[in-house]
């Protein structure tokens, strides 16, 4: 790919030398240096090319150089990228309207990322509490094999021993829902508990979608102790599982929702959806946000949901899902390695045990990007744009490197 960008044109060598002496070394990265992309695919700086089945951890719904993206970005880099949240702009507004149509809330808050997202509605649920006259109200649950962020916050309510022990101490009243059955949910409760935060489909945790009598549960005992209910879908949510949110599948409403990855599908745009009880929950000065929903994110999430509504992408989710989840049960039948096969719509984890991260780097090698989630699931989130026969060419690579085991 011809390119005039003088960074373009180091070797991969010399780029990842640079990384190499000047970042903090807090990533295990591929060999590969990425040089663009287009739809399912993306390409190295050697011309290799790889289909993409996670979607660079799930945020590019609609693959890579989308056009109708591309002319958003250019269009509205040539009026304003940012002006801060001192001003009005036509987007914000339009899209938080879009996002509570879809999810059922009233209230929308914009952040950068899905942390951001998770510290702000951690901030809502503490100053609920404290609506209640009751300081002691600031207990906040989680679910053990959760994961929710790095910053403190978010990491306090990340129930893994390998994420939390280099960073303790933590943020304090935060107590552990021992297992996924409302038995141990009930336990957990207290009239100290603010909040309950949930991933609806446990993500890093190996794509474990929560039981639907545990997710009713979790709605009563909420409102039995007037806590809110918090589902984090910051990797299920914006139409991965079939529907905009995975919490539509089980007939549970939340309090709050947060939501980021693919919400600008490659854009960084995290949000907090609200519901109207807890809208005055913050005070004016209490929360805020430099970057948060500028006018460039915000016109790229509009036309997200416009190529979501316009393409059919629910629909189409849901159908590619099922057309990929049976093709790996006929490769379980084959291959004992697969222990099982579990998701909604295209987000898919297939537990194999300790081999996941081989069986990565050799799909890898046949030009196909996948990753191990909780080093035992091979977890798949491709683009929504993804075809029957991608789905194909990944089914075949899968089936090779499982006969080689």
């Amino acid at each position: 790919m011809a390119d005039s960008d003088p960074y373009m044109q180091r070797t991969a060598q010399e780029i990842r030398a640079l990384e190499d002496a000047y970042l903090f070394p807090t990533y295990s990265r591929y060999d590969a240096v990425i040089s663009h992309g287009s739809g399912a695919y993306l390409y190295d700086l050697e011309g290799r090319r790889y289909l993409d089945f996670l979607a660079g951890i799930a945020v590019n719904s609609l693959g890579y150089a989308h056009p109708r993206l591309v002319r958003v970005l250019e269009q509205q880099g040539r009026r304003v990228m940012h002006c801060s949240n001192l001003f009005y702009h036509p987007y914000q507004g339009a899209l938080a309207q879009r996002l509570a149509g879809i999810s059922g809330m009233s209230r929308v808050f914009f952040t950068n990322s899905g942390t951001e997202a998770i510290e702000g509605a951690l901030k809502i649920a503490r100053a609920f509490g404290r609506q209640a006259q009751r300081p002691d109200k600031s207990v906040i649950l989680s679910l053990k094999n959760a994961f929710h962020g790095r910053t403190f916050g978010a990491l306090s309510i990340t129930a893994q021993e390998k994420y939390q022990a280099p960073f303790r101490p933590l943020v304090p009243d935060v107590a552990w829902v021992e297992a996924l059955t409302a038995d141990a949910l009930e336990r957990a409760f207290s009239d100290r508990t603010c909040a309950l935060v949930l991933e609806p489909i446990q993500g890093e945790g190996g794509i474990i979608p929560l039981p639907g009598e545990f997710l009713r549960a979790a709605r009563q005992l909420c409102d039995e102790y007037d806590a809110l209910l918090v589902m984090d879908e910051i990797q299920s949510g914006m139409g991965r599982t079939g529907r905009y949110f995975a919490y539509q599948h089980y007939g549970v409403q939340p309090d709050l929702v947060t939501v980021a990855k693919s919400l600008a599908a490659g854009y960084p745009l995290g949000a907090i959806l609200g519901a109207s009880r807890i809208a005055s929950a913050l005070k004016p000065g209490e929360h805020g946000t430099t970057f948060g929903g500028g006018p460039l994110a915000c016109r790229l999430a509009l036309e997200v949901l416009d190529v979501i509504e316009e393409e059919g992408l629910l629909d189409r989710v849901s159908k590619l899902g099922d057309y990929l989840t049976a093709g790996l049960g006929e490769l379980a039948s084959r291959h004992a390695t697969i222990r099982e096969v579990r998701g909604l719509g295209l987000m898919v984890g297939v537990e194999i045990g300790p081999a996941a991260p081989d069986i990565v780097a050799a799909l890898r090698r046949r030009g196909i990007l996948a990753n191990a989630a909780h080093d035992t699931v091979l977890r798949l989130l491709p683009p929504f744009i993804i075809t029957e026969e991608q789905i194909d060419e990944f089914l075949a690579a899968l089936d090779a490197v499982l006969a080689e085991l």
